[in-house]
């Protein structure tokens, strides 16, 4: 499965809304340095998902708000 995920990195809480069956919102606590947020980013899509960190992949946009994540 392939989902665009939009991140707030530097959020007051952590949480994944979803906005329709492909298109995610996730708010992060970490700051987008030194790769922390996307590390953030796969320990919650993992989960929310059910699956292994290594079974999530960022497919575009490692240093972009907007990504594409294949999951599973």
């Amino acid at each position: 499965m392939i989902v665009n995920i939009k991140v707030k990195p530097q959020s007051r809480k952590q949480e994944i809304v979803k906005v329709n069956c492909n298109e995610y919102i996730v708010s992060l606590k970490s700051a987008p340095e030194d790769n922390k947020a996307n590390m953030e980013l796969l320990k919650l899509l993992k989960k929310y998902f059910k699956v292994e960190v290594q079974d999530i992949k960022i497919i575009k946009g490692k240093a972009s708000k907007n990504k594409l994540v294949k999951i599973g």
